[in-house]
């Protein structure tokens, strides 16, 4: 009965060792590589890893090679079928191209979430961010 309970725990990337796969960050980084390893924190080491940005109808990389993740920073973490991935309909440009729409985005997306962390702090109450009792 116990082979009927599906793994919940950083164990269930045994089966994604040596495949490519998205792992999306904290920060909205979406990082493309292969897994070598991970432990038990969920920490993963990613080899040949790309660092995608999306604008419109296109994307660039920027390489980074080896790149390890700390677990807690990890929100998603998908293999990528190798096989659709090329049918995406978007079209590849260089990084330069993209990076300054990329940062506009980012910087308003800060600011929209930094006018909702202040009414939610003046209207309902709410801590700030990063604020006491957040350190751990």
């Amino acid at each position: 009965m116990d082979s009927l309970i599906p793994f919940t725990t950083s164990g269930s990337l045994v089966d994604c060792v040596d495949r490519k796969m998205l792992v999306i960050l904290r920060d909205g980084r979406k990082l493309h590589g292969v897994l070598r390893s991970y432990d038990q924190f969920a920490n993963l080491v990613l080899e040949d890893t790309v660092e995608r940005i999306y604008h419109k109808n296109a994307y660039a990389e920027n390489w980074h090679g080896l790149f390890l993740i700390r677990g807690e920073n990890v929100v998603l973490i998908g293999e990528v079928d190798l096989d659709l991935e090329d049918e995406v309909p978007l079209r590849r440009v260089e990084y330069s191209v993209l990076e300054p729409y990329h940062k506009n985005e980012a910087a308003a997306k800060k600011e929209e979430e930094d006018l909702k962390a202040q009414v939610l702090y003046e209207q309902k109450g709410y801590c700030r961010e990063g604020g006491e009792g957040d350190g751990y």
